[in-house]
């Protein structure tokens, strides 16, 4: 180990939310001691759809993370998507072994739940601090604070959004940099029966983006859209008038209302295109600081939660005197994980912006139960993307094992806000 001034920590988590909040947890199990840092006070509101896969439900079971803690939790095993043409195809999120595939939660509910965990392991957590300052030292990296204060690490991993202020102070930041998608949603409340299921429309002025309603609690919902960027100049995160749509208007209910004001986004997907370590390795970027969102579908919760925690395993593996190994390793897991599944999305993604293309998807998907089933299994990431050309994922009972929090019991359709405690999976 290097000679060299004291560390405040193992390692500095800059950035609470899901990336963050996944790499403290682990890192904490491991046995280090850690520090998070945010500018945000916590609970905050935070652009998104705010839609859980089963990759991301099974991670934040495995972090500990009690449904009950989170108010606006609420199951989801209905799915519809609507074609380009206003084909309708009904995919069930059920197993026989029970569980979740699918849940709705806002994010202003799901990250604060997520941080009380942090705290629970240990962790010590600075909110209400923006990072001001990131330099190299002796054996790590020196963190300054906008109290004037500094902490010290032999790393970092940087958790902290698109804007990420560690990669623009290290000068990382790609010149003009705004994301691949555009996104913006507003909450619904008084919303139709229709809307208890999770829509998602192709439509023709968004392809290869598209439309969503995804449920919450007490007749509430997110509608929203995601587009690429530069695929339609009339969509750059502009409000747009459901009621301009009727099939989606008929949706929502003759009765829906505004909850909430209109909020748009960037989003980055471009992991393995863009620096995912900094300073030899002292610094490891996670999340949407590494562009990690799905370029096909936008999502980025799972894959920020799995680059957290592989982020937090380079580290403690490497060990503070080899920097370097931890970058190589994270890069390593990265690319052949997510980097793998970004590519298969990609391709996906063209066939869908083709004239057409969301009709002969589903129309192969429509096929059978069979074909209905496990295309919404592998559409709410059940398994990873590239899962056939990744052996090294492969798992036992892998397409068919029960969803996440399968030992409890969840009414369909329906919240779980008195839920007891999870148990957390080491």
């Amino acid at each position: 180990m290097h000679d060299g001034p004291a560390n405040d920590v193992d390692v500095i988590v800059v950035g609470a939310g899901p990336a963050g909040a996944a790499a403290a947890i682990t890192l904490a199990r491991l046995g280090r001691t850690v520090t998070v840092v945010d500018r945000a006070t916590f609970p905050r509101d935070k652009c998104c759809g705010d839609g859980l896969t089963a990759s991301a439900l099974r991670r934040v079971e495995h972090l500990g993370l009690d449904p009950g803690r989170v108010a606006s939790w609420q199951p989801v095993d209905e799915v519809v998507v609507v074609d380009t043409a206003g084909r309708a195809v009904e995919l069930p999120l059920r197993s026989t072994g029970g569980g979740l595939f699918a849940v709705s939660a806002r994010r202003f509910d799901l990250d604060a739940a997520l941080l009380e965990r942090v705290r629970e392991s240990g962790v010590a957590v600075r909110e209400g601090r923006a990072v001001t300052q990131v330099t190299g030292r002796p054996g790590g990296v020196s963190v300054g604070l906008d109290d004037g204060t500094r902490l010290a690490a032999p790393f970092v991993v940087a958790a902290d959004g698109m804007w990420s202020p560690v990669r623009r102070l290290l000068g990382l930041t790609p010149p003009g940099y705004l994301g691949e998608w555009q996104a913006g949603r507003q909450y619904l409340t008084g919303t139709g029966p229709d809307a208890r299921k999770l829509w998602v429309w192709f439509e023709p002025d968004m392809v290869p983006g598209y439309a969503w309603s995804f449920p919450l609690p007490d007749g509430g919902v997110n509608v929203g859209y995601g587009v690429l960027k530069g695929s339609n100049p009339m969509l750059k995160g502009q409000r747009v008038d459901w009621h301009e749509r009727p099939h989606i208007a008929r949706v929502l209910g003759p009765g829906a209302s505004e909850a909430g004001p209109w909020r748009a986004w960037p989003i980055p997907a471009r992991i393995g295109r863009t620096p995912l370590a900094g300073l030899g390795g002292r610094v490891l970027f996670a999340g949407d600081a590494a562009g990690a969102c799905d370029p096909m579908t936008g999502e980025g919760i799972a894959q920020a939660l799995e680059t957290g925690e592989a982020a937090a395993r380079a580290v403690a593996q490497a060990g503070p005197g080899r920097p370097g190994q931890a970058a190589v390793r994270y890069e390593r897991v990265v690319a052949w994980g997510l980097g793998l599944d970004d590519r298969l999305s990609q391709g996906l993604s063209a066939v869908l912006a083709r004239r057409g293309g969301s009709q002969l998807a589903l129309s192969i998907v429509d096929k059978s139960a069979w074909s209905r089933r496990n295309f919404a299994r592998w559409m709410f990431e059940d398994y990873p993307r590239a899962v056939v050309a990744t052996p090294h994922r492969w798992r036992r009972r892998l397409f068919s094992r029960p969803g996440a929090y399968a030992h409890r019991a969840f009414p369909a359709g329906s919240g779980d806000r008195d839920a007891g405690t999870v148990e957390s999976h080491e």
